[in-house]
């Protein structure tokens, strides 16, 4: 199950950086399309908007799995990074649905989704680590 988890976080961090690239995809998508003279009102979405949206959801489904997986196996601290990431999943669908009211907090989304990455990172690197032996006690 250690491999499991690993390869979840994994696909967490992945999903990060497909996030991360989707949305500058989107942005400068949003900026040719104004300029080639396309209206950009409430109804305009691009390929990259649409994926991120998507991909969102994606990461959400994994943080979850990665909670449940932590529990059958033995990562250290394994348990406590994937509550992490899943309570760092659900702060930036909130940072999200209030940044369109309050575009300003579009910073914080884009910093806590950072945070998921880099916190996907440790538990691959806690799941990859090399299991500690139980040493024998002398007597």
């Amino acid at each position: 199950m250690r491999n499991v988890y690993r390869v979840v976080a994994i696909l967490i961090a992945v999903s990060v950086a497909l996030q991360v690239a989707s949305i500058a995809m989107s942005g400068f998508t949003m900026l040719k399309d104004a300029n080639d003279g396309a209206a950009i009102g409430a109804d305009y979405s691009n390929f990259g908007q649409m994926y991120h949206s998507i991909g969102g959801s994606l990461i959400a489904l994994l943080a979850l799995i990665l909670l449940i997986v932590s529990f059958l196996t033995d990562v250290p601290r394994g348990r406590a990074l994937a509550g992490i990431i899943v309570g760092l999943v659900a702060l930036q669908f909130a940072l999200a649905a209030f940044s369109f009211g309050l575009p300003a907090l579009g910073v914080l989304h884009g910093l806590n989704g950072l945070a998921v990455g880099a916190v996907a990172g440790s538990a691959i690197g806690r799941a990859a680590a090399p299991r500690k032996l139980a040493t024998p006690t002398g007597g």
